[in-house]
């Protein structure tokens, strides 16, 4: 195998994908809110040190380019294109001559955490795909050939260390373009100076969480969800099935930490099973981006079924609905949105984790999770060998050439909303190709233009297809308690989990700190219960309703599909010190009479109730 590492499934040139549908309008949410105005109002962006201001010049205008210039292109849209290329110019003309990118000054370089280096490269990288301009490459490879001596030298050290593999995927850009023996180098260089993950789990002696307030890179839950790809991406120079350390590193990781929307729980370290403990927002779109990458790479469809559960679940849970504000911190039962009692509940992060604000706990967020839905959208297509594979199943198209011939293959859809998938392949002539479908393995089963078609699988028909030819699939979703810890249970109906809302009142507070201005609509939220929140799963039927997709695909007052159920109250305390967080189990007592109660997909919740008992009386 040659290069760093190979993909099977390789991605598309962002110009060829173009979303649609709801997840568009998702983008245009995020282009309306926080993530497309960051630069106008937060001044660790706008007046960074990377375009010549005063404000941190290391990982958060690296980590916001990384999203937005993806949204840029893919929206279309030429002004927030023009914007992320002020960035993008300001970056490369100060570039030094030696190819050193960061800003910092020479005599500082040794104590500089490269990190910063290999998500600079990521966003440069990126920019290129999407512009086409030769350039971008050109700082990378610059960047890159001054890392291979700085290394040399200085060590990696902290996040660099922690983060190593990240800089294989702008390494292997380079390679596959124009391979040189140095960029081989470099990447075990990397690997060598870099955090074994192998062997912090090859020599994982239990699965309990660290000691309350016990701070570990190896157990950071950051560092483990980009982790979960760097053997994949180290691949092509170590040998090993790119798939077998993921899988095995994964499964460990949702045994002892996992959540039922696929996310792995730290705050800010692991921190278990535990309902009310929480996963950070930064987890949410690194284990995103690491499900992308690994499905690329492996060809594993079982990356795929885990993306769509973060995407459609943990993701817009953890961003309000307007997406002008988010949460560092998410819990699964969450009854409260308000800063906690000093020891908190969470292992090292602060009081402030679970409200909603512009940057509660630490800022590393407020830039990173831009990246969430553009790189979705990136994904929806993949390249198969013979074709196009319908990866996430999203709206939206893909135009791109098969055999000499202009082809696109046009999704229409509200999956997972709704049930029915409906491709059309545009070409202006006859053209041969193959056309794959991923059939979730979380569907009760499925039919592809009538005829049955497994879960877990991918149907495929390669043929010589004319212009308008369809292919119409219907995937069956029942909804289903499924067991959990504790005697728990959660409600699940295909891809998305869903929790019961909780009656909340927010309460805005704008205030400036350190010289960043907090006002609405970016201002910092507490949201309090005004409602009921401690019941009981009752059994019974269970009745599916569908309502329109609005302007808000995750909206908390209308969202598009909801499940009524009976429920009963119980005895549930709240934890011991921490008003307003609900104890992990509820008491033993009688329930309550039963009362028919709507619960919402997860993601469209922010005061909600996920794990529950079942009680009949």
């Amino acid at each position: 195998m040659d290069g760093i590492y190979a993909s099977k499934w390789p991605f598309f040139a962002p110009g060829e994908i173009e979303p649609a549908g709801w997840l568009k309008r998702q983008l245009q949410v995020q282009a309306e809110g926080l993530s497309g105005h960051l630069d106008k109002v937060w001044p660790d962006v706008r007046d960074s040190a990377w375009v010549g201001g005063d404000r941190e010049g290391w990982e958060r205008v690296p980590y916001w380019l990384d999203g937005f210039i993806p949204l840029a292109y893919l929206l279309r849209d030429e002004e927030l294109i023009g914007r992320a290329r002020r960035y993008v110019e300001a970056i490369m003309a100060s570039q030094q001559s030696d190819g050193w990118i960061c800003p910092c000054k020479k005599e500082e370089r040794d104590r500089y955490d490269v990190w910063a280096v290999f998500i600079i490269c990521k966003a440069l990288m990126v920019y290129g795909q999407c512009s086409g301009d030769e350039r971008a490459r050109r700082a990378v490879c610059r960047a890159m050939k001054n890392l291979e001596s700085h290394v040399a030298g200085a060590t990696l050290f902290n996040w660099g260390q922690s983060r190593w593999f990240e800089a294989m995927l702008p390494l292997q850009w380079l390679y596959a373009e124009q391979p040189e023996t140095w960029m081989k180098e470099l990447a075990v260089t990397l690997a060598s100076q870099g955090l074994s993950y192998e062997r912090v789990f090859g020599c994982w002696f239990d699965g309990e969480p660290d000691g309350h307030g016990v701070w570990r890179q190896q157990t950071h839950i950051v560092n483990l969800m980009m982790a979960l790809k760097s053997e994949a991406v180290f691949s092509g120079l170590s040998g090993q099935d790119p798939n077998a350390f993921a899988s095995r590193m994964y499964a460990l990781l949702e045994k002892y930490h996992g959540t039922p929307v696929g996310t792995v729980q730290g705050d800010e370290c692991l921190a278990g099973r535990s309902p009310v403990r929480g996963t950070e927002l930064c987890a949410v779109v690194e284990e995103m981006f690491s499900c992308e990458v690994l499905a690329s790479v492996t060809g594993n469809a079982f990356w795929l079924d885990l993306l769509e559960r973060l995407a459609f679940n943990a993701l817009p849970a953890t961003l309000s609905a307007d997406m002008w504000t988010h949460q560092y911190l998410q819990q699964l039962n969450q009854i409260s949105c308000a800063a906690q009692q000093q020891p908190t509940l969470f292992a090292t992060d602060g009081p402030q984790s679970n409200l909603f604000g512009l940057e509660p706990n630490f800022g590393c967020c407020t830039a990173n999770f831009s990246q969430g839905w553009p790189k979705l959208a990136l994904s929806a297509f993949l390249r198969t060998e013979k074709g196009v594979l319908s990866a996430v199943l999203t709206p939206g198209s893909v135009h791109t050439q098969m055999n000499g011939q202009k082809v696109s293959v046009t999704l229409d859809t509200q999956y997972p909303f709704r049930s029915l998938l409906r491709y059309t392949v545009h070409c202006p002539a006859p053209v041969s190709f193959e056309l794959a479908v991923r059939i979730p393995a979380f569907v009760d089963g499925a039919e592809v233009n009538g005829c049955g078609a497994a879960p877990g699988t991918l149907w495929r028909e390669e043929k010589v297809w004319q212009d308008g030819d369809t292919v119409e699939v219907r995937l069956q979703m029942r909804p289903c308690l499924k067991e959990w810890d504790n005697g728990m249970k959660y409600l699940q109906r295909g891809p998305l989990v869903y929790a019961l809302p909780v009656l909340g009142r927010a309460f805005p507070w704008e205030y400036e700190r350190n010289g960043v201005e907090r006002k609405a609509p970016y201002c910092d939220y507490t949201i309090l219960p005004e409602g009921a929140w401690n019941y009981a799963f009752a059994g019974g039927d269970m009745r599916v309703v569908e309502t329109e997709v609005g302007d808000y695909p995750f909206s908390r007052q209308t969202p598009p599909i909801t499940i009524e159920m009976d429920m009963r109250q119980v005895t549930w305390p709240c934890y011991p010190g921490q008003p307003g967080v609900c104890a992990e189990t509820p008491a033993e007592d009688p329930a309550g009479p039963a009362e028919k109660k709507t619960l919402y997909p997860y993601g469209c919740t922010t005061l909600r109730m996920t794990l529950m008992p079942e009680r009949h009386g």
